[in-house]
């Protein structure tokens, strides 16, 4: 037997050290859940303490302030010189143009009973130039679609809506595509516009009104400028977008040939971003009309203002009339751009067939359109729209039937469904939150906001809260968020269920899409309609209205998501043994994770936004705040600091999620 003799201090060297064990760190949902665990405990204890309860008629030091302040330039107006030779000039020069439009369109013009252009000349340019920029197709929609909205009765509402959506673009775009050329351009330039469009974009529709009214008055002028501002982003991001991604050899090309940097701007630039540009005006003028329809609440013309008191009133019929009045409108438009951006691409795969035709065409339909322009500023049977709205008044009666056959008939199902979602989600949160003390609902949002987004979310989410505790509407603010929240839940439900089986399917995405598009389209206010007929003026029907506003949204970020997970990856799940429901969970969810919180986060600012406007039917908290302001000039202040809180609320969320979703991406 051989003994093996081991050299001193050599067996230890020779053995490979034991691997030390590191401290496993909590993932972030159990982190979460500690901390709703906690919340729960203290919120037994602490319960209906320091709440910052706030009665409706109750002010406060700052609501005070700014009513004084509102005084104080009313009275000011005409002699402060800041206001003399600023706001008032701008305001102006907005009113003179949208009187303008008015006369040419919609409203009486000096002597005439009725407006330069009549109904049968507005209808003959919306047919043309649906044909110039689109097609035929596109053409036959925009007549049929304008002779509808006369036929409904509100001709002149409907003229009136176009002059000030019209208008505000106008005025967007003289800024948004300069701005947006520039923020291509520069990256300096870009880094300091982009938080900026980031607020203006969070802010919902609502929060525009009150600010500005402070300054410009109520009516068209104000309204228009609100709708301006609020739809310049979306032409000023996607502008940017579309400049800096040209192809960067192209640009080196023309560098290479002696262009200067202007010419390179005009002659290259420009021209091969005009098919994005023109997207991002869709988007203008969509975001518009929603605006000019809410903007009602300041006194705008229009179809909000038919909306409006009808809701007040709870009018089915008629509010159902008139939205549908806003829904054809934002069809047409939307059409209407949507082939303006797609016309080049169509005409290169006809190999210009028809482009030797198109001029002549175009020639004879310009001469066509004069002459029934002619004919409407000439004769009234070309300018007063025939009929009395008969097809208006039978759409309005027809709501009103199927609203009371719903009431009656589907009253056991809805009012169930209200009371599982109210009773098993809505109030259990909305006590937590606003029972809760002031401090420990603060301090569990911090924590989120660190454990989902980081230490900076974190700090957001600490000035935010800071921040609405000084506004004074505590209390109205974590009902919005309850609010919110639970409708979020419900969206991503919807959107992952329905995300999920778009993603998979691309015969259910083709089915489902167009819809989801359509319902995009629409302005926030007519959601409210339908909902308010089944559901009655509380604050579910705004919640519902909400579900169904952001739903799209997510359920499109969702799909792309799901679709664009790698097919080997799928693949080599099903080979492994993978069951379908093995894939979806295991598998495209956990890989879509950054496409999930990016739509949490737009599901979140929708759902806001909707649920805001739904203070018009009884959904209460901060959106009728804003609502009170408006009507009785003594609760200004508070819905000034209404609106606030609303952008505070938004802010919070979005850079929770936002920051949320880029490590999820990372």
């Amino acid at each position: 037997m051989t003994v093996v003799m081991e050299k001193p201090g050599k067996t230890e060297s020779a053995r490979p050290a034991a691997p030390v064990k590191e401290a496993r760190r909590p993932s972030r949902s159990m982190m979460v859940a500690g901390i709703v665990v906690l919340w729960l405990v203290l919120f037994a204890v602490l319960r209906g303490k320091q709440t910052l309860a706030l009665a409706a008629a109750d002010l406060t030091d700052l609501h005070r302030w700014f009513n004084d302040v509102n005084d104080s330039i009313g009275a000011n107006r005409n002699s402060n010189p800041l206001f003399l030779y600023f706001f008032n000039e701008i305001r102006l020069v907005i009113d003179t143009l949208v009187t303008f439009v008015q006369e040419l369109i919609s409203q009486p013009s000096g002597d005439r009973p009725l407006p330069q252009i009549g109904w049968l000349g507005v209808v003959g340019i919306a047919g043309y130039v649906s044909w110039a920029v689109g097609n035929w197709r596109v053409a036959l929609l925009a007549v049929a679609g304008f002779t509808f909205l006369g036929l409904q009765g509100l001709w002149q509402e409907s003229m009136d809506t176009l002059a000030l959506t019209l208008t505000a673009v106008f005025v967007a775009l003289l800024f948004a595509i300069p701005i947006g050329v520039w923020a291509g351009l520069s990256d300096r330039f870009n880094r300091i516009v982009t938080p900026f469009l980031d607020f203006m974009q969070t802010m919902p529709t609502f929060v525009y009104l009150a600010p500005l009214t402070l300054f410009f008055l109520i009516g068209g002028a104000s309204a228009t400028i609100a709708t301006a501002i609020y739809a310049a982003p979306p032409t000023i991001r996607i502008t940017a977008h579309a400049i800096r991604n040209v192809s960067r050899t192209t640009v080196e090309a023309a560098d290479s040939l002696g262009a200067t940097r202007r010419q390179s701007l005009l002659k290259v630039l420009l021209p091969m971003s005009k098919r994005t540009v023109v997207m991002g005006v869709n988007q203008t003028i969509m975001a518009a009309l929603a605006m000019v329809t809410i903007a009602a609440l300041i006194n705008a013309p229009g179809l909000g203002v038919v909306v409006l008191q009808a809701l007040q009133s709870l009018d089915v019929g008629t509010a159902f009339n008139a939205g549908l009045a806003i829904v054809v409108m934002a069809i047409v438009l939307d059409r209407v751009t949507t082939a303006a951006a797609a016309r080049e691409e169509n005409a290169r795969r006809s190999k210009n067939r028809l482009l030797k035709r198109r001029r002549p065409l175009l020639g004879a339909g310009a001469a066509v359109t004069a002459v029934l322009i002619h004919l409407s500023h000439t004769y009234l049977w070309a300018a007063e729209f025939p009929g009395d709205g008969t097809v208006g008044s039978h759409i309005a009666s027809a709501a009103d039937s199927a609203t009371n056959w719903a009431q009656d008939s589907l009253s056991g199902v809805t009012n169930a469904i209200r009371d599982v979602i109210t009773n098993g989600l809505l109030n259990p949160f909305q006590t937590l939150v606003t029972d809760s003390p002031w401090w420990l609902v603060g301090a569990v949002l911090v924590a989120l906001g660190v454990v989902l987004g980081g230490w900076k979310s974190g700090v957001t989410t600490a000035v935010c809260v800071g921040l609405l505790v000084g506004t004074g509407l505590w209390s109205d603010a974590m009902t919005t968020l309850a609010s919110t929240l639970v409708a979020t839940v419900l969206v991503m439900v919807l959107g992952i269920v329905f995300g999920v089986w778009m993603g998979r399917s691309m015969m259910v995405d083709r089915l489902i899409r167009p819809t989801l598009d359509a319902a995009q389209v629409m302005p926030p206010f007519v959601y409210l309609v339908p909902f308010l007929a089944l559901f009655g003026p509380t604050r579910f029907t705004a919640i519902v209205a909400a579900i169904v506003y952001g739903a799209p949204v997510a359920m499109k970020i969702i799909a792309d998501g799901i679709r664009a997970v790698p097919e080997t990856t799928v693949e080599a799940a099903t080979s492994a043994g993978c069951n379908t429901w093995q894939i979806i969970t295991k598998v495209q969810l956990p890989m879509s994770r950054s496409a999930l919180t990016l739509a949490t986060n737009q599901g979140l600012i929708y759902v806001l936004s909707m649920v805001v406007v739904g203070g018009l039917v009884g959904a209460g908290a901060l959106g009728y705040d804003v609502v009170a302001g408006f009507s009785r000039g003594e609760l200004y202040g508070k819905g000034l600091a209404a609106g606030l809180a609303i952008v505070l609320l938004g802010v919070m969320f979005d850079r929770i999620t936002q920051a949320a979703a880029r490590r999820a991406t990372a």
